[in-house]
């Protein structure tokens, strides 16, 4: 689904005579970023125009939000604009996601807060709903990018509350960022597919787990990836069901000080490694075999033959044992 409004007019246009786009997805202009443009703009002038389209006698803007505030701001009399025709409303969306994904990463927040519209507005014209392709060709996003979107969609909206305020805040000082809500959705899904009766107290366990991440018990977002390996133990390294749940409760536990690094540590952590080494061990074989086969014993590296040595020591003992 292509969207193209042409290449626009250039004229010079007061930038009190032009409105925000109230489709526009992005929700948060940083103070921090603002300055810096600001700054530039001062100094150099906007070297890019903005994009609007003509409302009545005033204009709309379809791309350009942080260079129209900054020009408003210094009271710049005109600023360079590229006039286009009037779009539809999906077209208005399909544009703005489309520029952006072009020049810059927006926030998944910010993606995600319209995409639910763009959803239903493809549907009114397809008449059915868009799949992930379709959606992916007319946005602009990866598939990946709009599964993560989906993830943000679903969070309570407390959470998406809180989100919002972090994200205006500078990157280095945000504390639940995306990554955490996104690590944390992700791992709880495979949680939940696994041991679908955790998905009752879904709201709980999330409280639980934000409040132990603030207070350093969940030490980084990453530390969600053992979650989810904790819930696939029972398939992947064949620990009971029991085990599995007794580390799960402690973690999401809201009483106790009991990480994910922890319980991973004591549950299932020797079972992955093993698992690990077990592959080692048969790529390890099917080398010796070839070298074997083709009689190229000669020709094995002297420090490889050392650490073969070494190796082989160790095996006697475990095997002894």
């Amino acid at each position: 689904m292509a969207v193209n409004l042409g290449a626009g007019r250039l004229k010079q246009i007061d930038p009190n005579l032009i409105d925000p786009n109230d489709e526009n997805p992005r929700l948060v202009f940083r103070q921090e970023d603002m300055e810096q443009l600001l700054a530039s703009i001062d100094k150099h002038g906007i070297q890019v125009p903005v994009s609007v389209f003509p409302v009545g006698g005033r204009y709309r803007l379809i791309d350009g939000e942080r260079r129209w505030r900054c020009a408003k701001k210094l009271r710049l009399g005109t600023i360079p604009a590229l006039i286009h025709k009037r779009p539809s409303e999906l077209q208005n969306l399909l544009l703005m996601y489309n520029i952006h994904a072009l020049r810059e990463q927006w926030d998944y927040f910010t993606i995600a807060s319209k995409l639910d519209r763009i959803i239903s507005l493809m549907a009114k014209d397809l008449r059915r709903k868009p799949t992930e392709v379709e959606l992916s060709d007319a946005t602009g996003l990866t598939r990946g990018q709009i599964r993560r979107c989906r993830l943000i969609l679903d969070l309570p909206d407390r959470f998406k509350e809180e989100l919002r305020r972090e994200l205006a805040l500078p990157k280095s000082q945000q504390k639940l960022s995306e990554d955490f809500f996104l690590e944390m959705e992700k791992s709880l899904k495979t949680v939940f597919k696994r041991l679908p009766e955790y998905k009752t107290e879904q709201n709980k366990i999330r409280d639980t787990l934000v409040t132990k991440f603030r207070d350093g018990v969940i030490s980084a977002v990453t530390d969600f990836r053992q979650l989810s390996k904790i819930a696939t133990a029972t398939r992947q390294l064949g620990i009971s069901e029991r085990n599995a749940k007794k580390a799960l409760d402690g973690i999401f536990d809201s009483t106790n000080k009991f990480g994910i690094r922890d319980a991973y540590h004591t549950t299932v952590e020797f079972g992955y490694s093993e698992k690990q080494a077990r592959r080692s061990v048969e790529s390890l074989s099917g080398f010796l075999d070839d070298v074997l086969e083709q009689h190229k014993e000669s020709r094995l590296d002297q420090e490889f033959m050392k650490e073969l040595r070494a190796l082989y020591e160790r095996l006697r003992k475990i095997l002894r044992s």
